[in-house]
């Protein structure tokens, strides 16, 4: 269901990893919430696949499935939930300044932020909390308080994130659609904007404009 219209504001979207974060979220949760005996001796289970993406012949979007189900099933979920709670309070220190205050700016300015990611709701949920965000991401699945192993959601990346964020959001009712990315991951989502912005290609931020809200 859409959000009535509301034209006289933005639509802000930002990706996490390597755009609002400066790093890798999700493999700094794996080593900050599991013990390095367990990581070692899961990881060698996925090893052919590790091998394959950084040889770039796997994707991402199929490599990080297998990891998680890899690492985290059958998981507790307080536990878990308990440390990415500290995970996500550690993580707003590694956040970009120059796109935290951009983020910040449309947040004084009335716009609809979101935080669009194909990181876990684990701790993503989390960090959007403290930002006072809103949230779409890869969702994990949790059955009789553990971990499955399993999404809940496809891998929010590539055309899933167009695909989520057309689900949740009607373009039409804004008066600007903003997005940030860094990787050919993003590239659907910045299709949806007016302001495209590629950390790492565009040297400069898009002005965000304000719009009166008229009574």
């Amino acid at each position: 269901m859409h959000a009535k219209s509301q034209k006289y504001k933005n639509l802000a979207l930002f990706d996490f990893d390597g755009t609002l974060c400066s790093k890798d979220s999700f493999t700094g949760f794996i080593f900050y919430a599991l013990s390095k005996r367990h990581i070692i001796k899961q990881g060698l289970k996925t090893l052919p696949w590790i091998q394959a993406f950084y040889l770039k012949v796997y994707p991402a979007h199929a490599m990080r499935p297998k990891l998680f189900n890899a690492m985290f099933k059958d998981a507790n979920t307080a536990e878990i939930l308990a440390l990415a709670q500290r995970y996500a309070v550690d993580l707003i220190h590694d956040l970009n300044p120059q796109l935290v205050q951009q983020l910040k700016q449309h947040q004084f300015n009335g716009d609809d932020v979101v935080v669009v990611s194909a990181s876990v709701d684990i701790y993503l949920q989390y960090i959007c909390q403290q930002l006072n965000v809103a949230l779409i991401c890869t969702e994990t699945e949790i059955k009789n308080l553990q971990f499955t192993g399993r999404y809940s959601t496809p891998d929010c990346s590539r055309e899933q994130k167009k695909i989520r964020i057309l689900e949740q959001y009607n373009l039409k009712n804004y008066a600007a659609i903003y997005a940030y990315g860094n990787s050919d991951e993003d590239e659907a989502m910045l299709s949806l904007a007016t302001h495209p912005y590629m950390v790492g290609v565009d040297q400069t931020l898009p002005e965000i404009m304000a719009y009166k809200k008229w009574a």
